[in-house]
Parts: structure tokens; sequence; C-alpha cells
């Protein structure tokens, strides 16, 4: 099967080819619509064309009329797509001759679903990460020939997972992945011949978008590796497994490796499912208070997201910026001084006992729940080691809460990639004190858990890309300063 991608955006363009090959086409590109005439003159017709309908030079709109015009073309099915959602528009791209509209941003589910609506089929490429049609091939690459076994063990035993190749260092695990490519790779930091570290950079030229789960101990030196390897482009970490026994060992694994593993099985297509370009809006609220403070709450791919997000907007915001990554506590030192480097601005550890004042931007630190609360005009930071919640110590919701009792309607949070539910209930509450909430897109989150359960809890204002999130942030702390 091919397909003609036509849009303006490269990066538009990228995202939406690699979700067609996963599907199961090849692709070719052109930028507006008279380049695609050429393609099409060229080349023997492809199955499918997707249309943005806004582009220089010939947009959408005329190439549609001249594709209908052209009996060879006539039948081509069409998926027409844009970011303007107006009814309008819509029916204007039906009657044009598109088969059915997308808006943008897009997911692979609703790219799928237009797929079956204009009558092609959606097949997932050999290769491609698991949909939930079959088990997860997993790749461990760990010096350690028990550790090997071990988890090689309880992971064969979950029919939701096939470990099809171990490896003893970062030489032989890159051979294992081209012979026989898997869905994720559970790679170990520290190893001899070649280190986790190295191992991901040189994966990461070929395979850019293959999942990786870090395998660390939980020392001073195992997290800032592990922490690096985050930043460089791994999908997630996990803890080493430990216990007196095999027993213990395989326990651990069962309950915190294996969840960091299948949070990789990405639905391909869910029949009855909604694309998230569809998922319900929060009604935006006439806002004339300004913003008291901005709170947010990311898992998963979370290093990657904060040092794009934050830079857009904390340098010049008048407010306090709290945030909650689900990390260990060795973890989160490392991450703030990370984050500092980025942000030209220090990024600290949240302190218990701080009165909050703006320019202040803390991470809730690893292990300890981070709350806020009001003593007379101040609002002070408090720690505590409270139970988890949503399995998490420090919990999105924790913060989310007692900042809905502290700013209600003046708290701004901000729901990032990561697996999972916290930040629903926590959300919950800002929306019920009239604050507001923006999520991440699915298309730009590693794993859509966390915005993905507020946006479809019709909660989020907005849910935007990433690279738009923070200046979104921005532009509402300045029209509300």
């Amino acid at each position: 099967m091919r397909a003609l991608i036509v849009d303006d955006s490269k990066p538009v363009r990228s995202i939406l080819a690699k979700m067609l090959v996963d599907l199961g086409y090849e692709c070719e590109q052109a930028a507006d619509g008279q380049e695609a005439l050429l393609v099409l003159g060229r080349g023997r017709c492809p199955d499918l064309v997707t249309i943005n309908l806004h582009m220089p030079v010939m947009d959408g709109f005329e190439l549609l009329g001249r594709l209908r015009r052209e009996p060879v073309w006539k039948g081509l099915p069409v998926v027409a797509m844009s970011s303007d959602r107006a009814p309008e528009t819509i029916d204007r791209a039906i009657r044009a001759g598109a088969g059915v509209f997308v808006a943008k941003p897009f997911t692979t589910a609703a790219i799928a679903e237009a797929l079956t609506a204009v009558g092609l089929r959606a097949v997932p490429r050999p290769g491609a990460a698991s949909g939930g049609t079959g088990p997860l091939k997993i790749l461990i690459v760990d010096d350690s020939a028990t550790i090997r076994g071990v988890v090689s063990a309880t992971l064969s035993a979950d029919p939701e997972l096939c470990v099809i190749a171990t490896a003893a260092d970062g030489v032989q695990g890159l051979a294992r992945v081209n012979e026989s490519p898997p869905d994720v790779v559970l790679l170990d930091v520290e190893m001899p011949v070649m280190d986790g570290l190295t191992m991901l950079r040189e994966l990461r030229k070929t395979r850019p978008r293959l999942p990786v789960v870090m395998f660390s101990t939980l020392t001073e030196r195992g997290a800032k590796v592990a922490l690096d390897a985050l930043v460089a482009g791994a999908n997630d970490y996990v803890a080493k497994p430990k216990g007196a026994t095999s027993d213990e060992v395989a326990a651990r694994i069962r309950e915190d490796v294996i969840p960091k593993l299948k949070q990789f099985r990405r639905s391909v297509a869910t029949p009855g499912s909604a694309p998230a370009s569809l998922v319900p809006r929060a009604s935006p609220r006439p806002r004339t208070d300004p913003v008291a403070a901005v709170v947010v709450g990311v898992s998963t791919g979370g290093p990657v997201a904060l040092a794009e997000f934050l830079p857009a907007f904390v340098k010049s915001a008048p407010v306090p910026v709290l945030i909650v990554q689900h990390m260990p506590a060795v973890f989160t030192a490392h991450l703030a001084e990370q984050l500092t480097k980025v942000c030209g601005l220090p990024v600290r550890e949240a302190p218990a006992g701080h009165e909050l004042r703006p320019g202040d931007v803390f991470l809730a630190p690893g292990g300890r729940h981070l709350k806020v609360a009001r003593s007379g005009p101040k609002v002070i930071t408090q720690l505590d080691d409270g139970p988890p919640e949503n399995a998490c110590r420090p919990a999105a919701d924790v913060l989310f809460r007692s900042a809905a009792e502290a700013w209600g309607r003046q708290t701004l949070a901000v729901v990032l990639t990561g697996m999972g539910k916290d930040g629903l209930k926590g959300s919950e509450a800002i929306h019920a004190a009239g604050g507001t909430i923006l999520a991440q897109d699915e298309v730009t989150s590693v794993v859509w858990g966390m915005p993905g359960h507020v946006a479809r809890a019709g909660l989020a204002e907005a849910v935007l890309p990433l690279r738009q999130l923070g200046v979104e942030v921005g532009m509402r702390l300045r029209r509300r300063g």
C-alpha cells in the first residue's frame, strides 16, 4: 500500500509518515498541491492521499478540485487534514471530494480510523511497536548472566511479553537489534565493552523511536548515568530489583519492570474509540484574575519534556512553578541540576516550610509528597511521607489538590507525558475550584496516560503538542499578569 502525504509542514509530514509506515504504508511526500501533482504525474497512482487544507502555492481545496476533475485520480481515497476545525471548513473539504476529515493534532488511532472510513485497511508493519495484537518483543541487555536469566524467565511467563534475545553488553545489544528488531529494549546502565549510555546514543542514530527503558541501580552514579540517558533519549528507567531470594526478585520484576515495558504497547486502532482529536475540551471561562502559580505533573518521558517545556516561560514567569516528576530520591537532585542548565535559572528540590515567591522553580523531592498550604497572605511548601497515591510518591494529585485549596481559580495546571492516572483527581479539584488545566497531546507524549485521562475527562481547556505548551503557559501568564 502506498500513500502520498501533502503538507507544507515538514515536522507534520514526518510524524504522519511514521504513523502510516507503522500502519503498513510506503510514503511519498509533497510540500504543497503543485508539488503533489508533479509527484502524481511521474509515478504510479497511490492508494491514499492525505492533504493539508491550508498551504501556500496551491492549497488543499484547489488540489482536491484538480484530483476530482482528472479521471485517473477521481477515485483516489483522500483524507483532508487541518487544525482549522470550523464546520464550514470541514463541510467545504467534504464537498470538494475528501472522504473524511481529521483534525490536527492527530493520533495513530485517528489516522487508522480515517483509513477505515475511506475503505482502506490499517495493518501494522512487522517490527512496528505492538498494538495489542501479539506479545511485546523484548531485548534484555545486561552484563550480569544472573540478572538476564531471572528477568528473562519472569518476563517470558507473562503472555503479553516475549523475550526475543539477550545481550551481555552494548556491542552485542546493537547486533541483536539489527538481527531481530524488538519492540522495547531493557538496557543496563553500567556494562563493560560498551555501556548503556553509549549504546543508546548509537541506537538513536538509526532507530530514534525504538522504546528504551534503562535498567539502573539506585546508587548515586547509577542515577546520574540513567538520568543522562533519559536526557539523551531513553524513554523511561526502572530500578534493578532487589530481594533475598529469586522469588522476591521475580515479584519485584512483575511489580516494577513489567508495567514499565507494557506502557509502550500503543493501540493502533480500537474499534469504536474516539480519536484524540475529538476528546472533549473544558469550556474556557472568563479570566480576569492573575495566575498565582503553575503546577505540573509528569512521569514517563518527563526529563526530556521538562527540558523543552520549562525554558519557554520560566525566566519571565511572575509566579512560582512547582513540578511533580515521578522519580526516587536519588534521581530528582540530578534532574534539578540538568534543568537548571537548560532553564538558565535555579531549579531546586523543594524545601519544607518555604514561602513561595515569583521565580521559584521547585521539583518535588523523590520519594516525598509536595504540598502547599496558605498561611495568611503567604503560601508555604510542605513535604510529607504519606502513603503513595496512584502507586506514586510524590504524586501529582497531592500537589494539585493542595494547589486548588491554596490558589483556587488562580491555579494553572499542566499535565505532561506519563503512565497511569496520576493528576486526574487533582485536576478535577482544580477544575472544581475554577482553575485552568492544560494537557500534552498524544502525538508528542511518550505515553499518553496521565494527559490522556485528563483530556478524555473534559478537564483540559487545551490539548497541545509539547512545543506549544510552554509558549501557551507564557501567553496565559502575560495575559493574566
